[in-house]
């Protein structure tokens, strides 16, 4: 068994300490309709049109981060992680409930309304919970905490668009409320590269520790396959 460093050791080691699946969830941020579809792909790609000019946040999203994204949800799944969702969605049609900020910036998806709806390939299963803001900060704008302790959740594997926005709002926010996180670099992405990359430097190593796709699975794999054989 690994012993569990000191809070204050040297080099942020205990931030750095492995999951306990029994006690982690996954945290998909705002990966909806909205914000990604086919559609939103295609006027991406043709020149002149106002999607174009985030043509390359939207290609990292649609070739790297949901079929990423689908691969850490179904390893952890069958780790029996949690995986919970989060979705821009207001509580009314007009959106009267929606942050100042988000009134401001006219950002309304309606409750209900199909763009508010996880994107089909990077979604829900079962009864996995789904929690609808109206804000860029999911833990000032839910009940989300409350959630979490109820689930007896210490580490959250935190991912999603936007890197610079709302992935990091929650990043901060749930280290500041005492709970272990690691970001998915290449599960995330922002408008421009230089966002991305500023904004995962940003965390890494003061808010949460950093893992690609692959290590956060390996990590998986490996403390599963080791609890499988402690009980056999």
């Amino acid at each position: 068994m690994v012993a569990i460093p000191v809070i204050d050791a040297p080099g942020g080691a205990y931030r750095e300490r492995e999951i306990v699946p029994a006690r982690t969830a996954l945290l998909n941020i705002d990966m909806q309709n909205g914000e990604f579809n086919p559609d939103i792909l295609a006027r991406a790609r043709q020149p002149g049109t106002p999607e174009s000019e985030k043509r390359v946040f939207y290609e990292r999203i649609d070739g790297i981060v949901i079929p990423n994204q689908a691969r850490l949800q179904a390893a952890a799944r069958a780790a029996g992680i949690e995986v919970i969702f989060t979705v821009l969605e207001s509580l009314t049609q007009d959106g009267r409930d929606r942050s100042l900020d988000h009134k401001i910036s006219g950002l309304n998806f309606p409750k209900g309304c199909w763009e508010a709806k996880v994107i089909d390939a990077v979604g829900p299963e079962g009864d996995e919970i789904i929690i609808p803001k109206t804000a860029s900060g999911i833990f000032n704008a839910t009940n989300i905490e409350y959630v979490l302790r109820n689930l007896g959740i210490e580490f959250l594997v935190i991912y999603g668009v936007v890197t610079d926005q709302c992935v990091e709002s929650a990043i901060r926010d749930a280290a500041d409320r005492g709970f272990l996180v690691t970001q998915i670099e290449d599960c995330c992405a922002a408008e421009t590269p230089e966002n991305h990359a500023a904004s995962i430097e940003g965390m890494r190593g003061h808010y949460c520790r950093t893992r690609s796709t692959e290590e956060m699975i390996e990590e998986i794999r490996r403390i599963s396959t080791a609890r499988e054989k402690r009980l056999a």
